[in-house]
């Protein structure tokens, strides 16, 4: 049947799988801040094309420049303003890079889940996409001696099933979703789970912006001031309403020199505020469920 065939059981049984819930949004911050800052970087490196089966060393090598240039410039950045984030890692740039997680676990920041090969859960079966979230777990905490309760889908690939193996691996949070600007609490069939969702958006998103394909047609690109001004705005909006900015980046896309000024003025913007609060995504999770 075509979607429009539909009967209302079948649409309403889809639309209804993994809705939004309670809203978590606290009515003050810690130390009486206005607004939360939760800055996060998709340590994906080599994964965007091993993911495609693709053994091309060109773009491989895109990819490591993300560990070997963007991480250190980032680490080096949040340090200079004692800024504490989130990096979600695939379990083979883990692998890859095993003293680059520890690096940033010693510097403070958090290790969350990010798939196993920067997969594409909507496109494997249920018990594939399990035990690969489940290994992922594993090896994230097997290297960084911290086991993660926090977990962003591939790409925020989320299926049928992600919410029910998260629910079973006992995780506080997902930042893989969008149904709000601010953290709410994730239903499975109409059911709460106590899992907190920190939504994401392609808007406050690097790749969206700069992201390449050199077989396509399609290049897109937008000047990096531009990007800076959508980000800023974010904020500015977020703070107006005494919520939550959280922003997705890349070091392989936001490491290079003509972009790291973005990341670098924005917490430069943010730090002009008094009434801020940085926190990784754990911290801001654990703090919303506890204070909604």
């Amino acid at each position: 049947m075509e979607p429009w065939q539909w009967p209302e059981e079948k649409w309403r049984g889809v639309v209804e799988t993994v809705r939004a819930g309670r809203p978590l949004k606290p009515k003050t911050w810690p130390n009486n801040a206005r607004v939360a800052v939760a800055l996060s970087f998709d340590s994906d490196h080599e994964t965007s094309t091993l993911r495609h089966g693709d053994s091309s060393p060109g773009k491989l090598s895109q990819g490591e420049y993300g560990s070997r240039t963007g991480v250190p410039r980032i680490r080096k950045l949040l340090e200079k303003y004692g800024v504490k984030a989130s990096f979600f890692v695939p379990a083979v740039v883990a692998q890859l890079y095993p003293d680059e997680q520890r690096a940033l676990v010693a510097d403070g920041h958090e290790v969350g889940i990010h798939g196993w090969i920067h997969e594409f859960n909507s496109e494997l079966p249920a018990a594939d996409e399990r035990d690969l979230q489940f290994r992922a777990a594993d090896v994230l905490e097997e290297i960084t001696g911290i086991r993660p309760v926090g977990i962003r889908t591939p790409s925020w690939e989320f299926s049928q099933e992600t919410l029910k193996i998260s629910r079973e691996m006992g995780l506080l949070y997902d930042s893989s979703l969008m149904a709000d600007d601010d953290a709410y609490e994730l239903l499975d069939a109409g059911e709460p789970t106590g899992i907190v969702e920190l939504p994401v958006e392609w808007i406050r998103d690097d790749a969206v912006y700069f992201n390449m394909d050199r077989h396509s047609s399609l290049r897109p690109h937008t000047a990096p001031s531009d990007v800076f001004d959508i980000f800023k705005r974010e904020f500015d909006g977020a703070y107006a309403e005494g919520g939550l900015f959280l922003l997705t980046c890349h070091p392989h896309i936001i490491g290079h020199r003509s972009r790291i000024w973005i990341i670098e003025e924005l917490i430069r913007h943010i730090c002009g505020h008094d009434d801020v609060w940085f926190g990784t995504h754990e911290q801001v999770a654990r703090y919303c469920l506890e204070n909604a």
